[in-house]
């Protein structure tokens, strides 16, 4: 949700690609934005250009960090930390760490069942790589392919406590690895500046995994776009549909819901981007998180 910055550098991006060699532009703006599963993207949707790519003369891209908060109300919140490192310029590898506050649900299903859970959140560590099988030109949009790894802690010592219930809707592995293909292109024409990202993702991942993963991939639609609104300013909207693979178990776990965001970003200088923004994400556990909020950073070495 908190996605915006994505895009503010791309402009600046496509022109440094297409530079001479020779030349020693000055760093551009430092965006994609990491989304929260550790790539070059918005809040929780990619772009096809990846984050700090070598600068002109240099062997090897530098180091990114960032971190987004996301409110999801009734006690829940989800907070990512995440790190990508370009080792040359068509690839990106990607960390990150991302924990889910369970608000009052071990109190529900305490009241509900009896059950006592020994977590109150869990936590999902991926690990992506992306390779940028096609640059952008004129003509045609950037292309990129990526694999993200991806493993739960906490959720099997949820389901043991519950005595195999998300097992048995279908949730029923604690790891599971995405596949993405996203194609970008930079609307030059317009009045403003336009960026236009759009991929699918092959994947198994309920609430993209901070709930485990189910047994059987599905493909599913995500992107986004983005406007330019000053050298420094932009404005984007996301939609990220998602699977719903497993059965609700009544109030407690209801059923999974596409998400989308609205975003503004703004570059403070050509390190470092902030953004914010409102997201729609339906049903998260066992309450629904609309209208929520959330806000991400990003630092380039």
């Amino acid at each position: 949700m908190v996605a915006a910055l994505l895009v503010l550098g791309a402009a600046s991006y496509a022109r440094a690609a297409d530079a001479p060699a020779a030349a020693q532009p000055e760093k551009p703006a430092p965006l994609p934005l990491h989304q929260i599963e550790g790539s070059g993207g918005i809040f929780s949707t990619l772009s096809a250009y990846v984050v700090n790519p070598p600068r002109s003369g240099e062997p090897a891209g530098r180091p990114a960090v960032g971190f987004a908060y996301v409110h999801l109300g009734n006690g829940r919140a989800l907070e990512a930390f995440t790190l990508t490192e370009t080792p040359w310029k068509q690839l990106e590898l990607g960390y990150a760490s991302d924990g889910l506050d369970l608000g009052d649900l071990p109190q529900d299903i305490e009241r509900d069942t009896t059950v006592r859970l020994r977590e109150r959140s869990v936590r999902l560590s991926v690990f992506s790589a992306r390779l940028q099988l096609v640059s952008e030109n004129d003509s045609v949009p950037a292309l990129t392919l990526g694999a993200h790894y991806k493993t739960n802690a906490g959720i099997n010592r949820i389901d043991d406590d519950l005595g195999g219930v998300l097992r048995a809707s279908g949730i029923a592995k604690d790891n599971g690895v995405d596949y993405t293909l996203y194609a970008s292109k930079l609307l030059k024409s317009l009045p403003a500046p336009v960026l236009l990202n759009a991929g699918i993702r092959v994947t198994k991942g309920a609430h993209v995994g901070l709930l485990g993963f189910t047994d059987k991939y599905k493909y599913v639609f995500e992107g986004n776009a983005v406007v330019f609104v000053t050298g420094q300013l932009a404005l984007a909207a996301e939609y990220r549909q998602k699977p719903n693979e497993y059965r609700p178990i009544g109030r407690l776990l209801r059923s999974e819901a596409d998400w989308w965001t609205l975003d503004a970003a703004y570059v403070v200088n050509s390190h470092f981007t902030v953004a914010a923004g409102y997201g729609h994400f339906g049903d998260v556990l066992n309450h629904a998180a609309n209208g929520v909020w959330g806000i991400t950073n990003k630092f380039e070495f």
